[in-house]
């Protein structure tokens, strides 16, 4: 792939139209994954089905989760541009459906339209990035990226607690409509690919085993010790499963002629590393967003609103320092920079957990900010040396395996630490509304939080150690790219 050198990153530059575009899309799936919570009552009062409203996250997560790794190799293979293009249409399909759902099965059943939709958009827009920046500016657009996802944390909630007072929570899935379209229409007038059409064999075999085994297994982590009890017959069963067909999947890896998994993603050190660091952030980011809130409101009674914005400090403080991380690692490293990173999400991790006993609203908030800042110097840094590794025609299994890691991770995160608060919950006869053991409950997560963390700085420092280094454009150095993109 060639890419036309333009000048600086930002709105004006000549590549300022297609991060604007890839920015809307990144807040489509940054502003549902806020908005929809807020809206809790309003939906179950107008369709019902409050036992079966989890679904409507659970379901989402695990469409986007299980179509990631299928989007990324088929954007090696097809193109970016024709893979978002096809997320926005699913997203924006699926929300006008559960716009006008009429009982809570089939919002579910909608939900999983959109998350199919999310499953391309999220990493394509992180990919594109990847092909049309250079490695010194890669960090700062990763910044504007992050960015979105900052304003969402606090536009999201906001819009869902309006339109749930107003009685119009359906409003929550039309207004991806006209962000849809603009997105669309961006993305036509100004990102332009070209791509060397070659004959190529889908994997449909490995698609098929990777998408049932992983449903199976992360609805068995989603599910189990909710819906049911990790020993039932479900529980087993999903786990022996999903495990088996897993199995397969990976023996039809091995003999395909272009696997949609390919082995080599674990087999190379910074890869496997890369992905590895990914899970562990995408734990940690559920480990506080999930029960920030619940503790701060549960325990002195703080509102949803300022509960929710104390947490908006974790994604404030990312995008400030992934902006940035780039003058880190030009100077020290990939490897370097995620360390500090990881150690000021260590030290973030550990105030939480030791301010816990004693709930504060804006200490709290200012433990978030510094894990917010960590966060910026490892997710950004890790997945760009993951990107740099590689060509273009890799690049999109590099991404989609390395933010498919951060689901995983965000899944079983859920799990975990949900197992670890309703143990202590079980001890108490309603004990998830008893201010004191959900504090208690509460602090034993921020531990399991810091402990996750340990575990991911053992990770970075298993990262080769790898110099970054900025070519005049993002493919100058990659040989055995097949594309043009023009800006």
């Amino acid at each position: 792939m060639t890419t036309t050198t333009a000048s600086g990153v930002g709105f004006r530059s000549e590549r300022g139209p297609i991060l604007i575009a890839l920015m809307l899309t990144t807040g489509l799936v940054a502003i549902d994954s806020t908005i929809v919570a807020t809206a809790v009552p309003s939906i179950v009062h107008d369709i019902g089905g409050f036992s079966s409203f989890p679904w409507v996250f659970s379901i989402y997560l695990l469409a986007q989760a299980v179509s990631v790794p299928i989007y990324a190799k088929l954007s090696d293979t097809v193109g970016r541009k024709p893979i978002i293009l096809v997320g926005i249409g699913l997203f924006l399909l699926g929300s006008i459906l559960c716009g006008f759902a009429w009982s809570m099965p089939a919002l579910i059943l909608f939900r999983v339209v959109q998350g199919l939709g999310a499953g391309a958009v999220q990493p394509m827009a992180i990919t594109i990035a990847g092909d049309i920046y250079t490695v010194k500016e890669r960090a700062k657009a990763q910044g504007y990226l992050a960015s979105v996802w900052a304003i969402s944390s606090v536009v999201g909630p906001a819009l869902g607690g309006v339109f749930s007072s107003l009685g119009v929570w359906r409003l929550i899935f039309f207004v991806n409509v006209p962000l849809c379209l603009l997105a669309v229409w961006m993305l036509l007038r100004a990102f332009h690919e070209t791509i060397e059409h070659t004959r190529h064999k889908v994997d449909y075999l490995g698609a098929g085993l990777l998408t049932v085994s992983l449903s199976l297994l992360i609805l068995a982590v989603l599910e189990g010790g909710q819906a049911w009890a990790w020993n039932s017959l479900p529980s087993i069963g999903a786990f022996v499963v999903g495990g088996l067909l897993l199995i397969a999947f990976a023996a039809v890896e091995r003999r395909a002629a272009e696997p949609i998994l390919p082995t080599w993603v674990f087999s190379r050190r910074l890869l496997l590393t890369t992905s590895l660091t990914s899970f562990g952030v995408g734990a940690i980011i559920l480990g506080l967003t999930s029960y920030v809130p619940t503790y701060l409101e549960g325990s002195i009674g703080t509102s949803p609103i300022l509960a929710g914005l104390a947490l908006a400090a974790l994604t404030l403080g990312w995008p400030v320092s992934a902006s940035q991380s780039g003058r880190l690692y030009l100077r020290i490293g990939f490897r370097s920079t995620v360390l500090i990173g990881v150690s000021i999400v260590t030290i973030g991790s550990l105030a939480t957990a030791i301010v816990a006993p004693h709930p504060n609203v804006y200490l709290l908030a200012l433990t978030c900010f510094v894990t917010g800042l960590g966060m910026g110097l490892v997710a950004t840094p890790s997945l760009i040396a993951a990107q740099s590794s590689v060509g273009w025609n890799e690049r999109g299994v590099v991404t989609g395996t390395n933010l498919f890691a951060r689901s995983v991770g965000s899944a079983l995160g859920v799990a975990v630490f949900g197992a670890v608060a309703n143990a202590i919950y079980a001890k108490t006869p309603g004990g998830d509304h008893v201010p004191s053991v959900i504090v208690h409950a509460s602090g034993a997560v921020f531990v399991a939080v810091v402990v996750v963390a340990l575990v991911v700085a053992a990770a970075v420092l298993a990262m080769p150690r790898t110099s970054a280094v900025a070519p005049t454009a993002s493919a100058a150095s990659d040989p055995d790219k097949d594309t043009a993109v023009s800006v």
